[in-house]
């Protein structure tokens, strides 16, 4: 069983997009059990790598996400990684819920910590500009959306909600019991777990691949997942060296979202 710490708030539409990262808009509080990459291990991605998910709810096709690793920057004399992820709604759904999100997260080289926290969010009529910045002489999350400023106590070794799958993409699930990693959105920070359920191979629009099969705990999160208990969510990464998130699918009482990898792009090594 493999314990995974999740910051909750209620899901939408676009938080199923957020999800084929593998996480649930995340945080956690603690590393006392976190594996470690191992010492001179290839890092599994690199500037240039570039993910296209199709997504659909029920039979209908919902839209698309990408996954982007950018290239390398320099923050606050910091080197960084950039990530980022888009999330679109196509016309269809555009007519009832239009969402246009994109998150940019800047995490240290050295893959051990966040740095910067960038959502855009456009989600039918809501607009928010979300800012945070990871304070580590003072071990604070500052957060900023125009009408709100707040900080909150961050722990050693925190990332934010989207550079934490690219970590726990340097881990090896197979020699792993237990990860905890901390992970911070700017807001509050709850404990969740996710459970490596078995490897399995799988084909869909891109391919057959072997995979882990992961569900994340739900106990904490909202939306229909909190009014549905029955609800699941199932995340396939594949089983080699890199860890792709190749599916994710969810299941509540009213209907079934599913996101399948269409496309890679490999980073340069």
């Amino acid at each position: 069983m493999t314990k995974w710490k999740i910051c909750a708030r209620p899901l939408k539409l676009s938080m199923l997009m957020v999800l084929l990262i593998g996480t649930i808009t995340c945080s956690g509080i603690g590393l006392l059990l976190a594996p470690q990459a191992s010492a001179g291990s290839p890092v599994p991605f690199a500037p240039g790598e570039r993910l296209k998910f199709q997504l659909r709810w029920t039979l209908i096709p919902a839209g698309k996400a990408i996954m982007e690793v950018m290239p390398m920057k320099t923050i606050d004399g910091t080197p960084v990684y950039h990530f980022r992820l888009t999330a679109e709604s196509n016309a269809f759904v555009d007519m009832f819920y239009k969402v246009r999100d994109r998150i940019d997260a800047y995490a240290s080289a050295d893959m051990t910590r966040a740095v910067r926290y960038h959502h855009n969010q456009h989600e039918g009529e809501t607009r928010r500009n979300v800012k945070v910045d990871f304070d580590w002489q003072k071990e604070k999350a500052l957060y900023k959306d125009g009408k709100t400023d707040r900080e909150i106590e961050i722990v050693p070794g925190t990332f934010d909600p989207l550079s934490v799958f690219y970590y726990t993409r340097l881990l090896d699930y197979k020699a792993t019991n237990i990860i905890e990693c901390p992970v911070s959105d700017g807001k509050k920070c709850v404990t969740g777990m996710a459970r490596v359920i078995k490897k399995e191979t799988i084909t869909i629009l891109s391919g057959t691949y072997d995979t882990y099969l992961l569900e994340p705990d739900l106990k904490h999160v909202g939306g229909v997942f909190e009014k549905d208990k029955s609800a699941k969510i199932k995340l396939w990464v594949t089983a080699d060296e890199r860890r792709i998130p190749v599916k994710i699918a969810s299941k509540v009482a009213i209907g079934s979202f599913v996101g399948e990898l269409l496309t890679i792009e490999k980073g340069d090594s």
